[in-house]
């Protein structure tokens, strides 16, 4: 198995411990550390992350062209847009939607596919294109889709945590790495190699924020 797909299932395995915490039922209906986000719509927003790539097996292999994994960033509408842009709004409802059945069916959800997901992946050609439904026209290879997956997995497992008062979780060195990895290549292409070299090596010269998205 390839480390993109190790990496996703073990930031998978991070995210079911989490959403079986008791906290995070407590909270369902509670604002969450993100605005305008509730956080069991938060809980459905990072199961949906797992949830997505059980699907893909079965899909057809998209006719749209496959980018790179940092094209695919710089044509994702999300990025940067306002908190009430309409892709914005779309996605907290349809999160809020994806866990609209409580905390216990979600995790179920959750539990249910990871064993059956670590048989499809291993089996699985890394470099076959695949597509979601929501994104523009083109597609990533698989190994790249998790690798977005991954990020969204480790960050979004980080924001529920802190908004139920828990610690985050905590993923495998090798996993952390490829997430901070991809998050430190977005934060170049944000704000430029200087600033992000400073701001790792000298505090002193460091801007304000490195912050990828």
């Amino acid at each position: 198995m390839t480390d993109a797909r190790a990496d996703f299932l073990a930031a998978a395995a991070a995210a079911e411990d989490l959403l079986r915490r008791p906290e995070v039922a407590a909270s369902w209906r509670r604002p969450s550390a993100l605005a305008q986000w509730s956080v069991g719509g938060l809980a459905g927003h990072l199961a949906y992350q797992v949830l997505c790539v059980a699907e893909l097996p079965a899909a057809a292999v998209p006719a749209e062209p496959v980018v790179g994994l940092l094209d695919h960033y710089a044509r994702s509408l999300w990025v940067g847009a306002a908190l009430d842009a309409d892709v914005n709004v779309r996605i907290r409802q349809g999160s809020e939607a994806f866990a609209a059945d409580g905390p216990a069916a979600l995790h179920r959800r959750l539990a249910a596919v990871l064993p059956e997901l670590a048989a499809t992946l291993a089996a699985a050609d890394g470099t076959r294109p695949v597509r979601l439904p929501f994104w523009g026209p083109w597609a990533l290879t698989l190994d790249d889709l998790l690798a977005t997956r991954t990020m969204e997995l480790a960050v979004h497992g980080d924001d529920l945590a802190v908004s139920v008062g828990v610690p985050g979780p905590e993923l495998p060195p090798e996993t952390a790495e490829s997430v901070i990895g991809l998050l430190a290549r977005l934060a170049v292409r944000r704000h430029g190699q200087a600033a992000v070299l400073r701001t790792l090596s000298r505090a002193e010269r460091a801007p304000g924020s490195i912050a990828a998205f």
